[in-house]
């Protein structure tokens, strides 16, 4: 595991990210670590416990290397990071449906008449709804997967910054991927700053919240 000081303290981690852009090229995430990282951010909610997303983790130097020039300027966080965590949405994540419930029952997380409603009731729904209805669903859930990864990387000592920046046109086929199948949310760079993250100004929540 990372020699840096690890966090559980909920106030710092969420208060204290910030965007980082240029990291410390000698700090070098394991693998090790890094699953430990997805699986956790994999804890997030998702419609239906579908989970879509899905994790490029493109930690060499020669897959960094043809991410450069994708990423546009966002170059810096891409060559100076540990990794870069490309999140995707996958479009047939409904073909897990029938795995995830029934190990569910195996788990005994979830009785089986309720994967029976599941699979009578979702199931056909998932299999009927329109490509632009799922692409928003699948985006919401992935969303929060990514936020849920860039708080459990801080509380495990790294600095990260989501980019939106990049030829998300190419990035699925340029590591082989199914671009239809496997469409991009965002890319998050990881690593441990070089330079501190600047602070930014939030709208009051007066601003931005109406009661009801």
């Amino acid at each position: 595991m990372s020699h840096f000081q690890q966090s559980n303290d909920f106030n710092d981690i969420v208060l204290g990210r910030r965007s980082v852009k240029a990291y410390d090229p000698a700090v070098k995430i394991s693998r090790e670590e890094m699953t430990v990282i997805l699986e956790k951010a994999s804890r997030a909610p998702s419609s239906v416990n579908m989970q879509p997303w899905r994790f490029l983790v493109i930690d060499s130097e020669e897959g960094k290397a043809k991410l450069a020039p994708l990423a546009k300027f966002n170059q810096t966080q891409v060559l100076t990071s540990s990794a870069v965590i490309a999140v995707f949405i996958d479009m047939k994540n409904s073909d897990y449906m029938d795995d995830i419930s029934a190990k569910s029952v195996e788990l005994g997380y979830m009785p089986q008449e309720v994967r029976e409603m599941m699979m009578n009731n979702y199931k056909p729904y998932y299999d009927n709804i329109s490509q632009a209805d799922l692409r928003d669903v699948n985006l919401i859930d992935a969303g929060l997967a990514s936020m849920q990864l860039m708080l459990i990387a801080r509380a495990h000592g790294y600095d990260t910054n989501p980019i939106g920046g990049y030829e998300k046109a190419q990035i699925a086929e340029a590591y082989g991927m199914d671009k239809e199948r496997y469409q991009p949310v965002m890319l998050i760079s990881i690593g441990k700053a070089a330079t501190e993250g600047r602070e930014s100004y939030r709208l009051p929540v007066e601003t931005t919240t109406i009661w009801a």
